[in-house]
């Protein structure tokens, strides 16, 4: 009888993800002591030990390692067959994973959810958000199946479609009380060396991650997505590029600064993809849908709440 269950498997790899018990049974929704008795079960039927346990913290053995690089082709094969089970017996696939880049929002989708449930009910839904190369690197390892808004060009390689839904242009933005506002003129590489930029950490885990408008030995602060990154550029923590859709209602506000630069951030254009020879019926609902109801100009706005929010404080301190 096998000792491996694609359930085991699955923990592996989401404990060797998030790098703890309690973080794999958060994410899997279960309790910590079922994921460390599976663990525990299945290290004793395979006679090997799969985790180095550091206090809340573990980390794969070189078995564990072993395991889970082949684990997690047969945990995508299993996916595979569910999809394609379904698919044969109804059209429809078991679930649809949408992915996007993190300064799009998913509640401009709102309205085709929708519509999708009222045709489709029997289809799950996942929204899934990364950066950058993140929603590439998603598709084409198979975490989803659509990308709704992926920044820049996918990879070589093909394996994929990829139609253009939009495109962003960049401003370069401070808060009023950061250095660099008082400089009355375009601002250079000399300028932004002393001081830190806020940049946003590429999600990728397979392809490379990318690395946008960083100065050689700067002082850099990773943030995990466009909102933090916003967020912090808006209490002077430091410096950076944000969607002008974003920026504008700010800058309006008198919440940040424009600048101009000697070398600006060119527009990013933004993919609808989906891999290729994978068209099951929910993924034609959704690619007539976006194509017939074009999402891109509402997931890129941002109403600025820190503008109403000054305001609000403004006329009561009168």
């Amino acid at each position: 009888m096998l000792k491996l269950s694609l359930d085991a498997l699955e923990i592996v790899e989401t404990i060797a993800r998030k790098g703890s018990f309690a973080g794999a049974a958060k994410e899997l929704f279960r309790v910590p002591s079922t994921i460390s008795y599976t663990v525990s079960k299945l290290e004793d039927d395979l006679g090997v030990r799969l985790f180095d346990r550091f206090g809340p913290k573990v980390a794969l053995t070189a078995a564990g390692k072993e395991l889970l690089k082949e684990g997690r082709f047969l945990l995508r094969a299993a996916g595979d067959l569910e999809s394609r089970v379904r698919r044969v017996a109804s059209g429809w696939e078991t679930e649809l994973a949408i992915g996007m880049d993190s300064m799009l929002a998913p509640s401009a989708l709102e309205d085709d959810i929708a519509a999708f449930y009222d045709v489709a009910d029997q289809t799950r839904l996942r929204i899934v958000r990364e950066v950058l190369s993140g929603t590439w690197d998603a598709l084409l390892d198979r975490r989803v199946d659509l990308l709704v808004g992926a920044a820049g060009e996918g990879p070589s390689g093909g394996g994929y479609t990829a139609e253009p839904i939009g495109k962003s242009s960049f401003v370069f933005a401070v808060a009023p009380h950061h250095p660099l506002a008082a400089i009355d003129r375009a601002l250079d590489k000399a300028d932004l060396l002393d001081y830190r930029a806020v940049a946003v950490s590429d999600s990728a885990r397979q392809l490379g991650p990318r690395t946008v408008g960083l100065l050689f030995g700067q002082d850099m602060l990773a943030v995990p997505d466009m909102e933090t990154k916003y967020s912090f550029q808006l209490r002077g923590i430091g410096f950076g590029f944000l969607p002008e859709a974003w920026a504008r209602p700010a800058i309006a506000a008198g919440l940040l600064v424009e600048k101009q630069v000697v070398e600006p951030k060119p527009d990013e254009t933004f993919y609808l993809a989906w891999r290729s020879g994978e068209e099951g019926a929910a993924l034609s609902w959704w690619l007539k849908r976006l194509r017939d109801h074009p999402p891109f100009a509402g997931m890129i706005a941002r109403h600025c709440h820190e503008a109403e929010r000054a305001q609000a404080e403004g006329v009561r301190a009168g």
